[in-house]
């Protein structure tokens, strides 16, 4: 149930289909208490029968589930939705650096961003968490930046460009070589102060 690439995935499928068992990978997208509460969302691919047999844990695992056809899927859908997520962060720190070097206040940024289109439990988690100083791990930094890589290398090999993510991906490379790899990924902030 973690992220990794559609290869390696179908790879791992394969040897254990050889082996007479049935497959079914199941990323989830949320964070440690989205899990605790079982609201996770649940994308898998696979055996279809083996996602019905699942059925029943996934609905204790997640608010919903999705089931995305082949092998392979899952994980391409896992990176495509963690690319949006990392490329969100970035530009959320940002813009919170932006609004903080051009003398506005960081707090009400983001009380206008919560009062537009754009608010969600992430943005103001995440941002209450920069304006706190605290980058105690949800969502490694090291992983986001790993899936922005996998998702850029997955437009490549469809031809696809990923600008924005391969943008995000470099501010990342950044806060990593400035030691933020095990903080949370909103620590990217890091990146934009030093």
């Amino acid at each position: 149930m973690s992220t990794v690439d559609a290869d390696t995935v179908t790879e791992l499928a394969q040897v254990i289909v050889s082996r007479g068992g049935r497959f079914l990978e199941a990323p989830v997208s949320g964070n440690q208490q989205l899990s605790n509460d079982g609201m996770l969302v649940i994308l898998a691919a696979g055996d279809r029968g083996l996602y019905e047999d699942c059925s029943s844990c996934f609905q204790a695992m997640g608010k919903t589930s999705f089931f995305l056809g082949e092998v392979g899927n899952a994980a391409k859908m896992m990176l495509i939705v963690n690319m949006v997520q990392g490329s969100f962060m970035a530009t959320i720190a940002e813009g919170l650096t932006l609004a903080q070097v051009t003398g506005q206040s960081q707090q009400t940024f983001l009380d206008i961003l919560n009062q537009g289109q754009l608010a969600s439990i992430f943005l103001d988690q995440k941002c209450q968490n920069i304006l706190q100083g605290n980058f105690k791990p949800d969502f490694y930094l090291k992983y986001i930046q790993k899936d922005l890589r996998l998702a850029i290398a997955l437009g490549d090999a469809v031809n696809h460009p990923t600008p924005m993510a391969a943008a995000a991906n470099e501010v990342y490379k950044r806060a990593k070589a400035l030691d933020q790899s095990d903080n949370d990924m909103s620590a990217v902030y890091r990146a934009y102060i030093h």
